[in-house]
């Protein structure tokens, strides 16, 4: 389908520009949202008579975002969640998730302004986008962990997921307890008794 954009939509081009999109992402987002209008003669005479206008004001939103964004970039949030051990998630971090976080934390931010390309399923810190206008966006941190200690951690660029499996692969139990390094007088007196004794029956 041929259209006509009333702003920038990123990979699409710019206010005015006739694009070709297909007809379900024109259809069920575009046009709705007021992005859009169908490329049809009626409409590109709407167009161009209002294209002022319609220039003028996404200006003004532009100034308002640009404006807005110094109190949004570089934030970061943190949510807490559970996950198994190999740190997936139990269920996944949505847009709604952030958005909430970030309000809370004094952002003002809406469901619509945040670009999630898929939803989070594991732990970590992930710099996720948010669009303020079409034409400004800023990026923030989510630092999804299991406790606030761990958030911490991640926070100071600790990879935890990392840390948690190589303490897994540590060996444990009686495995450390001989070190072929060590001084003679260091190895356990048990250890030699029953050496001796293994040495007598051979004889």
């Amino acid at each position: 389908m041929e259209i006509i954009l009333l702003e920038r939509v990123e990979k699409l081009g710019a206010i005015g520009d006739v694009v070709t999109v297909k007809d379900g992402y024109a259809r069920n987002f575009l046009l709705p949202n007021k992005k859009a209008l169908r490329a049809n003669e009626a409409n590109r005479k709407v167009f161009e008579a209002n294209r002022a206008r319609i220039e003028s004001d996404n200006a003004e939103r532009r100034t308002v975002a640009q404006a807005e964004s110094g109190n949004v970039e570089g934030r970061s949030v943190i949510l807490i969640r559970a996950s198994s051990n190999a740190g997936q998630l139990y269920g996944s971090v949505s847009v709604r998730d952030i958005v909430d976080a970030l309000v809370a934390d004094g952002a003002k931010v809406t469901k619509s302004m945040v670009v999630l390309e898929r939803p989070i399923k594991t732990i970590g810190v992930y710099d996720v986008k948010v669009a303020l206008h079409p034409e400004v966006s800023v990026l923030v941190k989510v630092n999804v962990a299991r406790s606030p200690d761990e958030a911490e951690q991640q926070a100071q660029g600790v990879d935890v997921l990392k840390q948690m499996f190589e303490d897994e692969a540590a060996p444990t139990g009686f495995t450390e307890a001989f070190d072929p390094n060590a001084e003679p007088g260091e190895i356990p007196a048990d250890m030699i008794e029953e050496a001796a004794n293994e040495g007598g029956d051979e004889a």
